[in-house]
């Protein structure tokens, strides 16, 4: 084999290596315990939310009807309520995201009953310092209201007497996105101070069912003076308990589009901390943290405000509320991975042409061009050297032929030749290598991204980010059978397997006609393996190699006039 033909082999297998292995082989390692962080034995911590130690048998709906004592949440993005036995923020739906493409399907389920199967809720609460006989707030207290329904127009005040002279209030508001302001008031009326520490705690029964991939996390997430701590749902119910530095931050539970985090004063340091826990089958995950302990002083009061976010992981909401309530680095809730400096923009870019195109993928396909003319002049000559190389292909022939028994002499005068002739055999390489980066950017942009969730293109695409649901197997819906996952074959991969075949018989073959076969086979196994990721990036693969088909047509075409040196000797 010659050596532009094995360097042809080394590029395609290291650029397979990379897109369909870089989530297997180099995915973040789990996050370690920070140096500060300590190591318990799996217990139920002070003031965190009772979580069910078994899996509770009652479906979201009927939990709902066992709590009835509730305040309406009502906004254009959330729907749900609030229940007052805990103030417990458990009934939370996305009105602005279905479940399916089709607009009358379910809204998203972010929030349930932690007596339901899908038990996932939030409170705010408060411990007592040095005051064991002092009664706080629990689960089972039950809250007065002064209105029934929120909405971001109306706040709702709740109170509650403990008999002992204090008297607590929430005031819940929600903007008109995602955020709550939950501001904690307590009245002394007694003739003695009394020392309380706000909390706040998420729980969440089970872990969070994963969306596949390694390259996204889902599950414990936060940020602590600057710094991202995502640990994987097995580090921290191994640990029982992880105990987060003492510094100022936010922390939740992130999914692939959705989020709920807490969120304190940002300038003040808390602890904090992650909790997991398996009882066989049962598995249940929290995220509490405890602010800085006040003194409420005799006959006086204190208040301190929190935020709460539950929704969709909206990057310019995210950005919007680290601007407006100073939350540092929110945006790293969306997963933008070690490719940050390149996935970010690439989104940005995408939203921007969107904004301008009124659809996501004629934005891929104008990205597309925006990438073809950044890399015009690389282009350029690698096509103008993969033409040059085919016109050396009869001189190339005629040295195989003439030192087939002498490998290191025919390297040796195909080395000689290619300096002469000013020809790379390698760089018809170059375009693919570039490629890569930019395509697992764009594949990550638009697997994480809500805003590609069932965004449509023309035709039979509904959603950008899903694979092409039609398939060869089936004739593309003709024959009434729906074939296994891995013939799941669409038009798209089909298309796009075709431009590479068509593109790969414009270029130089390669001398080995076993490797000739081999190369041959390659647009079908591209085809296979892409079929299953996002109709997206195959559509964006599919238009990138008809514009690179006709770049090298032209620029080949060029190349060919100008007839090799040793043919001008001649």
């Amino acid at each position: 084999m010659s050596d532009e033909n094995r360097n042809l082999v080394i590029a395609i297998v290291v650029s397979m290596v990379i897109l369909f292995g870089f989530q297997y082989l180099w995915s973040p390692a789990p996050q370690p315990v920070p140096a500060q962080a300590q190591v318990v034995a799996p217990q139920q911590q002070p003031g965190t939310m009772a979580v069910a130690a078994v899996p509770a048998p009652l479906s979201r709906d009927q939990a709902l009807l066992t709590q009835p004592q509730r305040i309406k949440i009502e906004t254009p993005r959330l729907h749900g309520s609030i229940n007052l036995q805990g103030a417990v923020f458990d009934d939370l739906t996305l009105a602005e995201y279905h479940e399916t493409t089709n607009p009358n399907s379910p809204e998203i389920k972010l929030l349930s009953p932690l007596n339901s199967k899908d038990g996932y809720a939030a409170e705010f609460t408060w411990t007592a310092q040095n005051a064991p006989g002092v009664v706080v707030p629990s689960s089972t207290t039950i809250w007065k209201a002064d209105r029934t329904v929120l909405t971001p127009q109306t706040p709702v005040t709740l109170s509650w007497n403990n008999g002992q002279g204090l008297t607590f209030e929430q005031i819940i508001s929600l903007d008109d996105q995602y955020m709550f302001t939950i501001t904690q008031k307590v009245h002394n009326s007694t003739h003695a101070p009394i020392t309380l520490a706000p909390e706040g705690h998420i729980s969440r029964l089970d872990e969070p069912v994963s969306s596949g991939f390694m390259i996204l996390h889902e599950g414990p997430i936060g940020v602590f003076d600057g710094k991202l701590n995502d640990p994987s749902y097995e580090d921290v119910s191994s640990a029982g308990i992880l105990n987060n530095p003492q510094a100022p931050g936010w922390l939740g539970m992130t999914d692939k589009y959705w989020l709920t985090a807490l969120i304190p004063d940002p300038k003040e340091s808390i602890t904090s901390s992650f909790t997991g826990n398996k009882n066989g089958t049962s598995k249940s995950l929290g995220a509490s943290y405890v602010r800085e302990a006040k003194t409420v002083g005799a006959s006086a009061s204190i208040e301190v405000t929190n935020h709460f976010f539950a929704g969709a992981k909206v990057l310019k909401v995210l950005d919007s509320y680290e601007e407006t309530l100073g939350i540092n680095h929110f945006d790293l809730a969306v997963d933008f991975g070690w490719f940050y400096f390149l996935t970010k923009p690439i989104f940005h870019v995408l939203t921007y042409l969107n904004a301008l195109l009124g659809n996501f993928g004629l934005a891929i396909l104008a990205l597309t061009v925006l990438f073809k003319a950044a890399l015009f002049p690389l282009a350029n000559k690698s096509y103008r050297s993969m033409g040059r190389m085919k016109l050396l292909q009869p001189q190339i022939q005629k040295l195989q032929e003439q030192y087939k028994d002498d490998r290191m002499k025919l390297n040796e005068k195909m080395m000689e030749l290619y300096k002469k002739e000013g020809a790379n055999p390698v760089a018809g390489c170059l375009p693919m290598l570039v490629q890569i980066p930019i395509f697992f950017a764009l594949y990550k942009v638009l697997f994480i991204t809500i805003e590609m969730r069932h965004a449509p293109f023309y035709g039979w695409i509904h959603d950008l980010s899903a694979p092409d649901p039609t398939t060869f197997f089936n004739l593309f819906g003709l024959i009434p059978w729906t074939p296994p996952s891995f013939l799941m074959i669409g038009a798209w991969p089909l298309i796009m397997g075709a431009t590479m075949l068509i593109q790969q018989k414009m270029s130089p073959p390669p001398g080995d006609p076993t490797q000739a076969k081999v190369m041959m086979l390659m647009p079908v196994i591209f085809t296979a393996m892409l079929a299953q990721f996002p109709a997206g990036l195959v559509i964006y693969w599919a238009w990138n190699n008809f514009l690179s088909m006709g770049q090298q047509w032209l620029i080949m075409k060029q190349a060919s006039k100008v007839k090799p040196k040793a043919a001008n000797k001649k």
